[in-house]
Order: structure tokens, then C-alpha cells, then sequence
């Protein structure tokens, strides 16, 4: 089923600036169709409140005229609707991202944005799981198949994302011709940057077997992980299983796909290697990122700090 269409409350000037803004987004940005949904639903609840705001809809000259003021009464408004602190700040970058489109192509010229303050999203820290139970996710993950090259497949995702420390959405969008046969394998990540990562034979082997088990036809230009009836592999399917080995093995809830990505970096970590080189292999456009994991790593050493030693118990 389509998705329902987003409603803009805007005269058609500004109904008109936000397509071009999307349509250039689309084009020129190849932001993907969940990113300009989301861009497209965050301008959609301001012109929401304009309307109530201004009593009427919003045209390119109203937008012109709006003052600090009226920003921060908007983030006010969505602020009482209890919308997230990363929520208020995403959206605080799709008005100056859209401001900035505006101004680019001489529409409208205010500064007042630059004016407001966005809220800082809070600093999350990844959640990996522990070096046994990602090893043991990935045995477990072939017990939950009753065909062998399902459960081969599962198993082959898995120690991509944990061997490799891709991303789903880097593992999903594979193809055929990208199956690794050597020590190392280029990624196309975010942005469509590239970067090698190394290869363990564990992960060649699982990725091979599957291959092997494969039922159906691996085209070179084709999606290397199918679904179960030989279409592209959906993400929300690797989710759920996921989802249903999480009560088997007794992990918590932050048990993901994506875990085994943070498991990947929490590990290296921990086993000496250098913040630059996980920057590198996790493709992370910027070392602060890759930061957070030795604060994942620091409360596990306080952890154990807190069970073990004497004076902690004290």
C-alpha cells in the first residue's frame, strides 16, 4: 500500500519553493525516499503551525518576514507535543537546510534563523553485546531456519555485520560481484563513500555457503542476499530475526542488527586497536563518532570495577 500523501499548508509560491527543495534533494543530494519523507513531514508540521500562527497559509514573503520569535515559538509548540530533543533537533535542520535552499536560489533572504539555537540532541552511546553472545548469535541464528540456505543466509548476514562492521542497510546492498573472495573488500557506505575492510575466512566461508545453498539465480549485477522468495532481502526480515533470537539467548532488548556493528568496534577496542583505524573501518566521516565507543568501553571496565574490586564493594 502507497504511502499517504503528505499535506503542506503553504500558498503556491511556497508549495511550489518545496517541491523544488525535494526534487532537488532527490536529484541533486540523492537523499533517500525515507529522508525526504522525513524532511517532507517535519516542513509539513511547521507549515501546520504557521497557519495557525499566521491565521492564514504561509507564501514566500511571510517566510521572509518570520523573526527569531516565530522560530522559537515553533519549537516551543513541538516541544509541548513532547517531541524528542533529537526529533527537535532534526527538525531545526531541515528549516536551515530548506532556508538555505530558499536563499540559494534567491526566494528568500532571512537570517533569522541563524539566530536560534537548536537543541542538542542527547549523546547516545552504542550498546554492544558482549564477545560471547555475538558468537553465540551467530551460531543461533541458523536454528531458527527450517531450509539450510535460509539459515545459511542468516548466518553469513550476521558475521558480515559482526566480522566486517557494516552497516544492514551496507551488508543489503551488496551485490553478487561484490561476494568476497580475498583479505579485503571495498563498501560503498553512506554518502556512497567507499572504504576497504578486511575479510576473515570465517566470514568468505558463511558467505560462500550460502552462495552455494542459494536456490536461486545470482546475477553479478543482482542483490547478493535474497528473501525467501528470491527478491532482495528486506531489512525489516534480518530485524525480526534477530527480534525472535533475543529470547533464546536471553539479550536485551538493544540486541539488534545493528549491535553486532557496535560489538564489531567495542571489541577492536578493547583488543588495542587504534581509534583511527576503527574510524576508517567503520567509515565514520568523523573521529568524534567513532569516539563514543571508548565510553561504552569505560563503563564496562567500571562495571567490573564495581563487581570485583574490594573498595567498590565497601
Amino acid at each position: 500500500m502507497a504511502a499517504a500523501p503528505i499535506h503542506f499548508a503553504a500558498r503556491p509560491d511556497l508549495a511550489a519553493a518545496i517541491t523544488g527543495w525535494r526534487d532537488w534533494l532527490a536529484g541533486e543530494r540523492r537523499a533517500s525516499p525515507h529522508t525526504l519523507d522525513g524532511y517532507a513531514r517535519d516542513l509539513s508540521s511547521f507549515c501546520a503551525f504557521l497557519l495557525a500562527h499566521l491565521g492564514g497559509e504561509a507564501d514566500l514573503a511571510a517566510l521572509a518576514a518570520l523573526a527569531p520569535a516565530d522560530f522559537r515559538a515553533f519549537l516551543a509548540a513541538r516541544q509541548a507535543d513532547g517531541l524528542s530533543r533529537s526529533s527537535m533537533a532534526r527538525l531545526m535542520s531541515t528549516l536551515r537546510g530548506f532556508f538555505k535552499y530558499l536563499d540559494r536560489h534567491d526566494l528568500v533572504h532571512n537570517p533569522a534563523l541563524g539566530a536560534v539555537r537548536a537543541p542538542r540532541p542527547p549523546k547516545s552511546i552504542p550498546k554492544p553485546l558482549a564477545a560471547d553472545e555475538a558468537l553465540e548469535a551467530l551460531g543461533a541464528a541458523a536454528e531458527l531456519q527450517d531450509e539450510p540456505w535460509l539459515a545459511a543466509r542468516d548466518v553469513a548476514l550476521f558475521t558480515l555485520l559482526y566480522g566486517c562492521g557494516l552497516r544492514l542497510g551496507e551488508a543489503l546492498g551488496m551485490l553478487k560481484r561484490d561476494t568476497p573472495s580475498g583479505d579485503t573488500m571495498v563498501i560503498t557506505g553512506k554518502g556512497r563513500k567507499q572504504r576497504m575492510v578486511p575479510v576473515l575466512p570465517v566470514v568468505r566461508d558463511a558467505v560462500a555457503e550460502y552462495v552455494g545453498l542459494c536456490p536461486y539465480p545470482l546475477a553479478a549485477d543482482g542483490p547478493l542476499f535474497l528473501g525467501k522468495r528470491g527478491g532482495k532481502l528486506s531489512p525489516r526480515v534480518v530485524q525480526r530475526q534477530m527480534e525472535r533470537l533475543r529470547p533464546l539467548l536471553g539479550l536485551a532488548d538493544t540486541a539488534t542488527p545493528h549491535a553486532l556493528r557496535h560489538s564489531f568496534a567495542t571489541h577492536l577496542l578493547a583488543g588495542g586497536g587504534d581509534l583511527r583505524t576503527i574510524q576508517e573501518l567503520l567509515g565514520h566521516a568523523s573521529l568524534s563518532t567513532t569516539q563514543r565507543y571508548t565510553k561504552v568501553d569505560a563503563a564496562r571496565l567500571k562495571g567490573v570495577y564495581d563487581q570485583a574490586h574490594p573498595r567498590a564493594k565497601g
